[in-house]
């Protein structure tokens, strides 16, 4: 019986999972009814994440001077905003503080970095016609999903956890380095297809290390917001401004980032090597 049970899940899931394939093949297809760029890229839960998360932080500098925030208010924001862009508010549900600003400035964030993210993708499908009535998503199955309540696995052996034992330790280890190898490639490549896509930057700014952690980061974001563009063109242009002018005229322009030089040019010089073997395939896709 639990074998049984375990195969109908793991069907269910898949078959949800493809589901959720062909929302973004829809997007892919006809994405000029979504977007003015060919070049606009989906955002999944985690992305959405951690663009809600830098968009907290920049609401409260905005009203408290601090470009912070902790992981239970971003928790507790991430709930709220999957049940409001999916018309699920109940009454219980209390508004995180300053919830319009952070919302407005999640959005402008998604803009500003050339990215949809997936409920809207799913809901504009559905406004116009694009998905058959078999492929529907319920609100409340993509709230799951999104959640990390419908856990859908790369393999399909089972969907359900399994206690950690000593023998099967090092196989999660495996796993999690597998997963997160595979996010900074995605990024890499988001990045090359997406240069506004200032949520990959973030994943792979220091990846591998490049003496370029938070504060650089954070450095990086401030200065593209006074200069109006993304924080990738802002390293580029940074990096270029050392190359052209040396290292004082850079100080003197952009004077927070002047401690981060060797970290950023070899940053924007493997960006560079990755476009050369991009332009030189012959079928990029």
């Amino acid at each position: 019986m639990a074998c049984m049970f375990r195969s109908c899940q793991c069907k269910t899931m898949i078959a949800f999972q493809q589901k959720i394939l062909n929302l973004i093949k829809c997007f892919r297809r006809q994405w000029p009814l979504f977007s003015n760029s060919e070049r606009t890229t989906v955002c999944g839960a985690d992305r959405m994440l951690m663009a809600l998360q830098l968009s907290i932080a920049e609401v409260n500098k905005q009203h408290h001077g601090d470009f912070t925030v902790s992981l239970s208010d971003v928790l507790e924001a991430w709930k709220y905003l999957l049940h409001d862009k999916l018309g699920l508010l109940h009454e219980n549900m209390k508004e995180p503080e300053n919830y319009a600003d952070l919302k407005k400035a999640y959005h402008a964030f998604l803009a500003r970095s050339n990215m949809l993210d997936l409920i809207d993708i799913c809901q504009k499908c559905y406004g116009l016609g694009l998905v058959s009535e078999d492929e529907s998503i319920a609100p409340v199955q993509l709230l799951e999903f999104m959640s990390g309540v419908m856990n859908v696995q790369e393999n399909n052996d089972s969907v359900l956890s399994i206690p950690s034992t000593p023998v099967n330790r090092q196989g999660q280890e495996n796993v999690k380095v597998t997963i997160l190898a595979k996010k900074c490639v995605c990024s890499y490549l988001s990045l090359l297809v997406n240069s506004k896509d200032d949520l990959a930057l973030a994943h792979v700014l220091n990846v591998p290390d490049r003496g370029l952690g938070r504060e650089a980061f954070t450095n990086l974001k401030h200065a593209s917001q006074k200069r109006k563009m993304s924080v990738f063109l802002m390293a580029i242009s940074f990096i270029r401004t050392v190359e052209l002018g040396g290292r004082g005229c850079a100080s003197s322009l952009f004077d927070p980032l002047r401690v981060h030089v060797k970290g950023l040019s070899d940053f924007v010089n493997f960006i560079d090597k990755l476009q050369e073997i991009v332009g030189e395939i012959l079928n990029p896709s």
